[in-house]
């Protein structure tokens, strides 16, 4: 252990330096000394350097009579003036470039590199670091306020990167940003971290966060990775791929890889070595672009990695504390490291009474939509277009306006303060442009591709960022209400209130809805959103006759080991998105319920599907599961479940079978399940039935030797007792669930589910449609109702106040149902 008299040093190691350093090191330095320290132990890699103390910071100042000078400048600055904050910044900077390093700390820098690298410095190269006291504090870390780095070879090369570090502490964007958070100037020195150099040129790199950061939710790890440095992805020079990884079942026994999102990749930043610059951007082949830049081994190891620095970092209650991490793979040794850690700053610091408010944005009318991204943030915003494609051009931006650019960096900073909403070409979720919009609590829309070109300077658009992953950009100004709900008011009835899910995206964000778990989670729109091919087309796909389908449905397996496991991991993904959201409640799967005519649509289908007249009524769910025509496709579906269960850990899943007309499709079906390995008991797995058919409720307590529950469908049932095909216009105004025939057939169904003790639900929008409807089921008894999103909140408290009118017991409810239906 080298000299612990800190505060007297000009240079500390980091295995000299922990997280009770800042002031000496600053914020970056001190997280890397305390990992280093502290968490290497535990299996974390982290690249050993030393850090250039804030003593000789000041050192350098006075020696060349830089104090008073500095002050002079900055005094009174108007950073809202753009011309004078460059003005003021470029002379300051000036100033740091122009003075000389103190001869002594020059020969102890020079001395700890060669250390550093061995004796080896004219082979090897490092990062040089920022670091900064008053960095990545809680709330206040607008991403890159100082300058990073790369590849520096040589010791002049150090030397002159270490006053650009020391410089960087007066770019435009610093200063304003410490204007802005009201830091005292006795607060403003710097460090300087000098590590080994990650080879990630040669392989990838990225950032990781230990939250969704959109949604806030905790039991997730989001990973970023592109090619190259990673610097592209921090700055949002490249749509980088995207994983996540869910934390409770994350061990060695589960791989609860829940999502993979290819991105495009386009440039990769590599080693320069040829000229004045250290580091270019190179293209990335098409072939390279189409592949994931991690494979599932990297991308667990960087999550436990994650989960370790989280709990390390824990507050004084024993909560992790979510973190924003970079991270790099060295091409040469394929090993990970971790070169970053800090707090994350948005959501971590949202107060409780914060979370407790529900805010929903809802578009009084629809629009044409002009482009799409990915969105940041859940709000939604309208306003005028300035588009701008270059810094010098930042001061001509307008408070309000729509910010629409390339992709930003952290000269861009003091100007999106004034916007109303980003709109960027490039960039992932954790972009810079991302990171500032969060922390400012306005919108953007990332990764567009084309937001420069399709969206011109005094356009009227509108922002939407409230429904998911997808940032949507509508022409024109549409006006939108914000409902705002207190979910601490909200009452939880004794009834089930679940939630229809189909979309995986929005998952994490509608799991903060107060609910009882998922009722019905749709596989086919996983299917025909995510997946997009039918399932036959890949296992027949070298027998398939269409050449430009056949293209097609390569370009979108190409990053997949087989076309076969494009469609089992696309299909875990999704389920496995959904089960983690709502994990440990209990989220019940229906299993595809394709129509031939929907089958047709997907790529592929035509060669598979038959034409038949009335779809509805045809080769439709359990019938395809057994059927030699269909049962292998079944059996990929199977595949992709039992991955969800047995592969991610994620036992909470309950499988359902959907329109099974007789009790001996029943029997072929549960067979064919246990033959791919779904046995129902076996590691607590339920199998449900759809009671949708007339014959469902008649033979109810014989399927039930099948089945552990049953959701009534009420629009198949509807359509079956009124023989109405609710496709048709025609005869929609005989279509209605609230006829007595359909309630006499819910009636029996529910009163024999609960004579046999078999769980039952509903699923469908009947409930919150007609309270009336809603009441007819509370008082028959029903166990849970399931319904969109949007219906939660007020079905729930619809519920809860019909059982406070103290109804009759659940029996004296079936039987005086009955006896009105009777009457009717």
């Amino acid at each position: 252990m080298r000299n612990q008299n800190k505060s007297a040093e000009n240079i500390l190691w980091f295995e000299q330096i922990d997280i009770n350093d800042v002031s000496l090191v600053g914020g970056k330095n001190a997280s890397l000394g305390e990992m280093y320290q502290e968490l290497t132990k535990h299996g974390v890699r982290v690249p050993n350097g030393f850090a250039i103390t804030t003593k000789a910071y000041r050192e350098f100042l006075h020696k060349n009579k830089l104090e008073q000078r500095l002050q002079e400048v900055l005094r009174g600055i108007d950073v809202l003036d753009m011309a004078i904050l460059k003005a003021k910044g470029e002379e300051i900077r000036q100033m740091i470039l122009e003075a000389e390093l103190p001869q002594s700390l020059q020969q102890e820098v020079v001395k700890n590199y060669q250390q550093l690298l061995h004796g080896h410095s004219d082979l090897a190269s490092v990062a040089v670091r920022s670091s900064a006291i008053a960095e990545d504090m809680p709330g206040a870390s607008f991403a890159g306020q100082m300058e990073t780095y790369l590849n520096i070879r040589g010791e002049s090369e150090l030397l002159r990167a270490c006053k650009k570090c020391f410089a960087s502490l007066f770019t435009d964007r610093a200063i304003s940003y410490r204007t802005h958070q009201r830091l005292r100037p006795s607060n403003v020195q710097i460090s300087i971290g000098v590590q080994e150099m990650v080879r990630s040129d040669l392989a990838s790199a990225g950032v990781m966060f230990t939250l969704d950061t959109e949604s806030g939710f905790t039991n997730v790890i989001l990973i970023n990775a592109a090619y190259g440095l990673g610097e592209n992805i921090v700055k949002g020079s490249v749509n980088p791929d995207e994983y996540f990884v869910f934390k409770p079942t994350l061990n060695q026994n589960f791989r609860p890889i829940i999502q993979k999102k290819l991105g495009s990749k386009e440039w990769q930043m590599v080693y320069a070595n040829d000229g004045e610059e250290v580091v270019k951007n190179i293209r990335v082949s098409h072939t390279q672009r189409m592949r994931f830049a991690l494979n599932d081994d990297d991308i667990l190891e960087l999550a436990r990695a994650g989960r370790i620095i989280e709990k390390h970092y824990s507050d004084k209650a024993g909560r992790a504390v979510p973190m924003d991490i970079e991270w790099a793979k060295d091409g040469e040794s394929g090993k990970l490291f971790i070169v970053q850690a800090r707090p994350e700053t948005v959501h971590s610091q949202k107060e409780q009474t914060e979370t407790q408010f529900l805010q929903h944005y809802r578009m009084q009318e629809a629009g044409k939509i002009i482009l799409r991204g990915k969105s940041v943030g859940d709000k939604m915003a309208k306003g005028v277009v300035h588009v701008i494609n270059s810094v010098r051009d930042l001061e001509q931006l307008r408070p309000g306006k729509i910010l629409v650019t390339d992709k930003t960096d952290p000269d861009w900073e003091p100007a999106m303060k004034k916007a109303g909403a980003i709109v960027t070409n490039r960039g992932g979720r954790t972009c810079h442009a991302a990171i500032v919009a969060r922390e400012l609590g306005i919108p953007a829309v990332v990764g567009t591709e084309s937001g420069t070109q399709v969206l011109k300077s005094g356009d009227n658009v509108t922002i939407n960022c409230s429904g998911g992953e997808e940032g949507v950009i509508y022409q024109g100004l549409i006006d939108f209400e914000i409902d705002r709900t207190d979910l601490s008011q909200i009452a939880r009835p004794a009834t089930q209130i679940m939630m229809n899910i189909g979309d995986p995206d929005q998952a994490l964000r509608l799991s903060f809805l107060p609910n009882d778990g998922v009722g019905l989670a749709r596989t086919e729109f996983i299917i025909s959103n995510w997946i997009k091919v039918h399932p036959m087309a890949l296992l027949e796909y070298e027998k398939m006759a269409d050449m430009e389908v056949k293209q097609q449905i390569r370009a979108m397996a190409q990053a997949y080991d087989s076309m076969t496991s494009y469609f089992v991991d696309k299909l875990g993904e999704g389920v496995g998105m959904i089960a983690a959201a709502f994990y440990p409640k209990e989220v019940i799967v229906r299993l595809s319920d394709f129509k031939s005519n929907e089958y047709r649509n997907l790529l592929g289908g035509k060669e598979f599907e038959p034409q038949e007249e009335n779809p509805m009524l045809g080769f439709r769910g359990a019938s395809r599961y057994y059927d030699p025509k269909y049962g292998r496709a079944f059996a990929l579906e199977l595949q992709a479940m039992k991955k969800v269960r047995d592969r991610m850990g994620l036992v909470n899943i309950k499988l359902m079978i959907p329109f099974c007309r007789t009790l001996e499709e029943a029997r072929l079906v549960i067979e064919t399940m246990e033959q791919s390995g779904l046995k129902r008991g076996e590691n607590g797995l339920e199998i449900y039935m759809m009671c949708e058919i007339p014959s469902n409720v008649v033979l109810l307590s014989h399927f039930a030797q099948f089945f552990d529950g049953f959701s009534i469908g009420t629009n198949d049932l509807t359509q079956l007792v009124l023989g109405v095909d609710r496709d048709s216009s025609d005869v929609a105004h005989i279509f209605d669930e609230r006829n007595p025939a359909v309630k006499k057939m819910l009636n029996w169904a529910i009163t024999s589910a609960r004579g046999i003790k078999k769980k039952i639900g509903v699923c469908g929008q009947a409930p919150s449609d007609y309270p009336e409807f809603c009441e007819f089921l509370v008082q028959e008894g029903i166990d849970s109702i399931s319904l969109s999103p949007d219906a939660i909140l007020k079905v729930m408290q619809n519920v809860a106040q019909i059982e406070k009118r103290r109804l009759p017991s659940a029996d004296k409810m079936a039987s005086k149902s009955s006896q009105e239906l009777s009457a009717q």
